[in-house]
């Protein structure tokens, strides 16, 4: 998730030759100085311009990513596109020197109405500048529901991976939502929303922290 590791075990695995870091120490206060994160790109039906927003903890734990439209959804009111919606973001990160970090945990939260038998799906897929190498998660939820949804994408501290030392390195991350009416009723609508008119939904990045060597520094 952001120039380091990526949720999930296989992420762990799929970049662990590449962004090994030798020698590091735990620091799970991280540094005391904030980190800056900002977004270089944003491009998808799911994040129109003007309606992203990246915000850091002040503690450094962690960092969110706020959408305000992005809603997949089917129905006779909707788009034969809308039955997708994707946002593929690109973040500058930079990390305090002597520091390292990785992504320990990502939670996603929205809103869904899938009517009995419609299939909704939430994907995420992430990757560092400079990496061929993809690693994705998918959740899949199935009607009938109505309510807020949460998924999260997790791996072991034990198997993170870690940013390289002294570098600064986009990460990127593109999330999807997708909506099926399957069996559902016709002429009902079913969508799938990751955003928020409030602020108060939003994609949280968790992150863990460990000091570089010295010589590093």
């Amino acid at each position: 998730m952001s120039g380091v590791l990526l949720a999930g075990g296989a992420a762990a695995a799929l970049f662990a030759s590449a962004l090994s870091t030798q020698g590091v120490s735990s620091a799970p206060d991280g540094p005391p100085e904030k980190i800056q994160i900002s977004v270089k790109t944003v491009n998808g039906s799911g994040c129109p311009k003007g309606t992203t927003a990246v915000a850091v903890a002040a503690d450094n734990s962690a960092f969110t990513v706020t959408y305000s439209d992005y809603l997949a959804q089917v129905g006779p009111d909707a788009d034969p596109i809308d039955i997708r919606k994707n946002c593929q973001l690109s973040l500058g990160v930079h990390v305090p020197q002597g520091f390292t970090y990785a992504i320990a945990q990502v939670d996603y939260r929205g809103y869904g109405h899938l009517e009995k038998g419609a299939k909704g799906t939430e994907k995420a897929s992430y990757y560092f500048q400079g990496s061929a190498d993809t690693a994705s998660r998918t959740h899949e939820f199935s009607g009938p529901y109505n309510d807020n949804w949460q998924t999260t994408d997790s791996t072991d501290y034990s198997a993170l991976v870690w940013a390289p030392c002294g570098q600064d390195r986009n990460f990127n991350v593109n999330t999807e939502l997708r909506v099926g009416a399957g069996t559902s009723p016709a002429g009902t609508t079913s969508f799938m929303a990751m955003d928020s008119t409030d602020g108060g939904v939003n994609t949280i990045y968790h992150l863990a922290w460990k000091e570089c060597p010295s010589a590093v520094r």
